[in-house]
């Protein structure tokens, strides 16, 4: 019922589990590359992140079943789980791809995997959202499975579709991937040699200074991102009272807006390399997040004056304000995929050969260390000034000091 408070909480959120994976993450790595294999701590954690997604059907306002503070909780789980999972497919990239490859497999990768997401939120949106909308001929009357809208289980079934996608997806990488060979030690063994291996890394780092500088450039500039496409659904949400059919439009879009940036960013990422790529990704989505922060529902560019009148009958995005803030966007993502996959085919292009999990757990580490920051500063800002809009403004901080 309070979008400023929401957006504060869901920051709050991001901050704990930002915490929680700082600590865990350079060890994990460690320990992958002294036992060897990756897939097993791919298929636990895809196991977990489906569990709970398919509890959030749980979730709904005034629930006696699931109270907010353990939605929560159950989000922070899924979290935790999904950037630990991140950290091992990562770390497999560099076994897979040829090394003339590595960007155009990174890129390839991230738009297949926005164009699943685009996938899933046009389905939600046909067969869940707008059924009883009359908004297209070819929408269906009524919503499949006999959906209430009414008690948001539109909203609801997002958790369980996701919980299985991702469980029938990952089986493909469990069984046609090759894996590292598992070594004779112990996981406990394992466990106390890859702490060892992970502080000897980090007192390395000095004799890795390419590295220690990109890691250090990332903690803020990935942050900053991760901010933003957390956060600019929520602020959008928020600023001009969108309901589900239009977040689900406009994440639609985004989504295959970033799919076409992720392949083209690869291409380009081989032929330009991944810091010049990187490097402009950067930038562009800093000037961006100030130009989205300045659309208001009646201005534009912090104050200058915009018509509220509709400008079309399509019942969504219809004032002046909300089509530029949605066509802004679609560049936004572009750029933002661009940047992850180029961020992460530099870290495998110049990690050392056979360190590339433990470096892979710093790369990890560098984008965990500081993940609070970015939610911490959203949350901060939008209590502090209660204002949304200067709370999502303030994570060009972090692209600035990345950058």
């Amino acid at each position: 019922g309070d979008p400023v408070r929401g957006q504060a909480l869901i920051g709050y959120l991001g901050a704990v589990g930002g915490v929680l994976l700082a600590l865990s993450a350079p060890i994990l790595g460690a320990v992958a590359d002294k036992h060897g294999r990756r897939k097993p701590w791919i298929a636990w954690t895809v196991c977990i992140m489906a569990v709970g997604s398919a509890c959030l059907w749980f979730v709904e306002p005034n629930s006696s079943v699931m109270s907010i503070h353990q939605t929560l909780l159950l989000l922070l789980v899924i979290i935790v789980a999904f950037s630990i999972s991140e950290l091992f497919h990562n770390a497999m990239l560099s076994t897979i791809a040829p090394a003339n490859r590595v960007g155009e497999i990174s890129g390839i990768a991230f738009a297949l995997g926005s164009w699943a997401g685009l996938f899933l939120m046009l389905f939600i949106l046909i067969a869940f959202a707008l059924p009883g909308a009359g908004v297209w001929s070819f929408v269906p009357e009524h919503t499949l499975f006999g959906i209430d809208q009414s008690t948001h289980e539109h909203n609801r079934i997002v958790g369980p579709i996701a919980a299985a996608w991702m469980l029938v997806f990952t089986l493909p990488v469990l069984l046609f991937t090759p894996d590292v060979a598992a070594s004779n030690l112990s996981i406990p063994n394992a466990v106390r040699e890859g702490i060892a291996d992970a502080m000897a890394t980090i007192r390395q780092l000095k004799h890795y200074s390419n590295i220690a500088l990109f890691l250090l450039s990332r903690m803020f500039f990935f942050d900053g991102m991760v901010g933003v496409m957390t956060f600019v659904g929520i602020y959008a949400a928020g600023t001009f009272s969108w309901d589900t059919a239009t977040l689900l439009i406009f994440g639609l879009c985004s989504s295959g807006s970033a799919m076409f940036g992720a392949y083209v960013g690869g291409r380009i990422d081989d032929w330009l390399g991944s810091a010049r790529t990187l490097k402009v990704a950067i930038t562009m989505v800093t000037l961006i997040i100030l130009f989205l922060a300045s659309i208001q529902p009646d201005s534009i560019l912090y104050g200058v004056p915009l018509s509220t009148d509709k400008v079309w009958d399509f019942p969504y995005f219809q004032t002046r304000a909300e089509l530029i803030f949605f066509c802004t966007n679609q560049i936004s993502a572009m750029f933002f995929i661009t940047g992850l996959s180029s961020s992460r085919s530099l870290m495998a292009r110049i990690s050392p050969p056979g360190m590339s999990a433990q470096f892979f757990g710093l790369y990890a580490l560098s984008g965990t260390v500081t993940a609070f920051l970015a939610p911490l500063i959203v949350a901060s800002f939008t209590d502090w000034f209660d204002s949304q809009q200067i709370g999502f403004a303030s994570l060009s901080l972090l692209l600035l000091i990345g950058g």
